[in-house]
């Protein structure tokens, strides 16, 4: 669909769409029906419930994803109209995905094994801390 011939929807008609059954979604201005996606997404159909239930404009989150280019050429096929009212330029349009060419093909979950490691790393300092102060710095007074 081209952007002129696009189908105008409110906010309000867009939050109304917002189970799994039938859901949408805005992202920077376009309306996307994603109800036949939301059980591939790589992220879970909760990541897609989630954006929906929060009045359906998942743009912040889209972006801060970093999707393929794959992704955001998949997204033409549910596009099914624009944001009522929506200038074109008061979103920050989207280019496509924030990884360089070589981090394209990785998982973008590997930041995740870091959030789950440091917290690891920092309790076993604490536990090896405790360790020294209790038993190793008494054998020495």
């Amino acid at each position: 669909m081209e952007s002129s011939t696009l189908k105008a929807y409110s906010a309000a008609e867009i939050s109304l769409h917002a189970t799994k059954k039938d859901c949408w979604l805005s992202i920077h201005g376009k309306v996307y029906d994603v109800t036949a996606f939301m059980e591939e997404h790589p992220g879970g159909e909760e990541a897609i419930l989630t954006a929906a239930a929060a009045g359906g404009d998942a743009s912040q989150a889209f972006d801060e994803v970093g999707h393929s280019s794959t992704a955001t050429s998949m997204m033409r096929s549910y596009l099914i109209g624009a944001v009522e009212g929506h200038a074109s330029g008061a979103s920050k349009p989207f280019f496509g995905p924030m990884l360089s060419q070589s981090e394209q093909g990785k998982p973008a979950e590997t930041s995740s094994a870091g959030a789950f490691l440091l917290p690891l790393l920092v309790l076993g300092l604490a536990c090896a801390a405790w360790y020294y102060y209790n038993f190793c710095a008494k054998v020495s007074s």
